[in-house]
């Protein structure tokens, strides 16, 4: 199967045989699972101090047949353990403490440091999720249930190695102009308010995933996009599943160089 490669100012250049990862079949199941796998090996532990609430002395002598307890008293008062701030002989009283729902008290079930978030997945499955994300990149209605606009292209999109040496924002920019990915580039420039509880935690906007270029070789081109809202640049060995399907899904828009897709094919990359 062959494929047109263009010039940066978008005209074509010439053409190139695929390579074999481009014919394999697309499994999302796979995919998922590698994507998952490769969040959850990231995630780093976390947890609550395991004598969080439990600091302080507290009295509880509130059994119904505690000696001098607090059944039969004249005034209210919950059978919980308590920070001892008032006391008449043996009659001991104060805040709440230590029980789960005091207002000082520890948590009934915090998040432990020592839990294992990590999980496993074979290489071959690892490595089959990266070939099918790659031939998702040429299907053209993938493409579209991501949200990229792709309208009048023709997928995969291939450029020359000039590509590589993009060294400026500004050029990598106008290169994607070139290629016709206004729509796209205007897309991923907008950014919309998160739902929820995450606006006050740091997160405020969310903002879609754009094109990813892949190179041979970094010439200071993944310097210079590392600017462009949405848009990343990666070398060919560095892929995995999901930088080619961010949130699990199959079929981001991707613009190869031509040394990157020489190198899939004449090194067996994924294989």
């Amino acid at each position: 199967m062959n494929a047109k490669v263009l010039d940066t100012d978008g005209s074509e250049a010439s053409d190139v045989d695929l390579p074999v990862q481009f014919s394999e079949r697309v499994r999302p199941d796979i995919v998922k699972k590698s994507v998952l796998a490769a969040q959850a090996n990231r995630r780093q532990p976390y947890g609550a101090d395991p004598e969080a609430g439990l600091k302080h002395v507290t009295h509880w002598k509130k059994r119904s047949n505690a000696y001098r307890g607090i059944r039969g008293r004249s005034y209210p008062s919950s059978r919980t353990p308590r920070k001892i701030t008032f006391r008449r002989g043996m009659q001991m009283s104060g805040p709440g403490g230590e029980a789960p729902q005091a207002e000082s008290g520890r948590r009934a079930h915090p998040p432990k440091a020592e839990k294992d978030w990590s999980k496993d997945i074979n290489d071959k499955e690892r490595r089959k999720a990266i070939r099918s994300a790659i031939a998702a990149t040429a299907d053209a209605n993938l493409v579209r249930e991501r949200g990229h606009r792709v309208d009048g292209l023709e997928l995969p999109i291939i450029v020359s190695n000039d590509v590589e040496g993009l060294e400026k924002t500004a050029d990598v920019e106008a290169f994607l102009h070139n290629l016709g990915l206004d729509e796209e580039l205007e897309r991923v420039g907008e950014k919309q308010a998160r739902a929820g509880r995450g606006k006050s935690r740091g997160r405020r906007y969310t903002r879609g995933v754009g094109p990813l270029i892949v190179v041979g070789e970094d010439s200071g081109v993944v310097r210079a996009t590392a600017n462009l809202p949405g848009v990343e640049a990666v070398t060919v060995e560095h892929l995995n599943a999901e930088l080619l399907a961010p949130g699990t899904n199959p079929g981001r828009l991707v613009v190869w160089s031509e040394s990157a897709i020489n190198r899939l094919d004449e090194e067996g990359m994924f294989r």
